[in-house]
């Protein structure tokens, strides 16, 4: 059986998104064929791709149905940890730290407004 090996995330300025992944995750993009698109390999082999050639999903107030995970170990405390760090870099906030069904959490935006959200590892 086949899995997914890549995740697309449409943006309006790949580059733009590309140096604030850089910054919240502290990676470096695997692939940069073009202006216009940029990839990630995240840990597993799985791609993390930024894509313009959508432009006009993130027109108006788009409907966000899906988010970039982070899980990390460490319980609450690296939640919190993490959130601090992430809201020090002026990120735009979408939701303060606070307890969901699985554990601490909260959510950020990039430039775009796609969400990213904090998680326990489960």
């Amino acid at each position: 059986m086949t899995s997914p090996n890549m995740f697309i995330v449409y943006v309006t300025e790949v580059a733009r998104t590309v140096d604030f992944y850089r910054q919240i995750f502290a990676i470096e993009p695997s692939a940069l064929p073009g202006p216009g698109f940029a990839s990630f390999t995240l840990d597993g082999g799985t791609e993390l791709a930024l894509w313009s050639g959508h432009v006009d999903a993130l027109d108006g107030q788009p409907t966000r149905t899906s988010e970039v995970v982070l899980c990390l170990p460490g319980g609450p405390e690296a939640i919190e940890e993490q959130h601090r760090a992430w809201a020090a870099l002026g990120v735009t906030v979408l939701e303060e730290p606070h307890d969901a069904a699985f554990g601490r959490t909260s959510v950020i935006a990039d430039p775009d407004g796609n969400r990213i959200r904090l998680a326990p590892v489960d």
